[in-house]
């Protein structure tokens, strides 16, 4: 029986070796998706260990990210309502102030492809500013601070920007406090309307 194409397009981008040669610990990509799913999270890219373990956002970001959706780990690990498709399928090592940015060759390689199969999905996550820059090109602001800041006009193209969720941005959220009380009962009540 010949497999579903999306089907068959994510085990292609498992078994990917496009950039093996400047990954410091070697291809593992990460990626969640089904036909079904109806939220699309577009990140940056794998850390340590989510490289480590193969399973997405399964660090302290992950938790961050899980609250601020209102949803929990069954909800979020079910690919009919979670598609997560990072800007970098691999880990790309880490650098000075933490890790590298996605390979500049995964994006384009695989989201031409994999993005049109996900027809089903209402609520896109554009979650820091790589997938700010590859989801809304132009349409971003200067800063990452002024993208998230102008979430209600990309909120009616049906995505939402987002900051990071790693513990590392704790003090863009304290400079920021409306992202907490204006823009996560939006998005909570968004991803809720999703999943519905």
């Amino acid at each position: 029986m010949k497999a579903a194409p999306l089907d068959a397009l994510l085990a292609e981008i498992r078994a990917c070796h496009l950039c093996a040669a400047q990954l410091p610990l070697g291809p593992r990509p990460v990626v969640q998706a089904s036909a079904r799913s109806r939220l699309l999270i577009v990140s940056q890219a794998p850390g340590r260990k989510v490289h480590d373990t193969g399973v997405p956002f399964n660090d302290a970001s992950g938790e961050r990210l899980r609250d601020w959706l209102g949803i929990d780990k069954t909800a979020f690990y079910d690919p009919s309502n979670v598609a997560i498709v990072p800007m970098g399928f691999c880990f790309p090592g880490t650098g000075k102030g933490g890790d590298l940015p996605p390979r500049a060759e995964c994006a384009p390689a695989w989201h031409p492809r994999l993005l049109p199969l996900l027809n089903r999905v209402r609520l896109t996550l554009a979650v820091g500013q790589y997938a700010q820059a590859g989801l809304l090109g132009d349409r971003r602001g200067r800063t990452l601070t002024a993208t998230v800041q102008a979430w209600r006009g990309h909120l009616a193209q049906d995505v939402l920007p987002l900051p990071h969720p790693s513990p590392r941005n704790q003090l863009w959220l304290k400079r920021n406090p409306w992202f907490e009380t204006e823009l996560l009962p939006v998005l909570r009540q968004q991803v809720k309307e999703a999943l519905r």
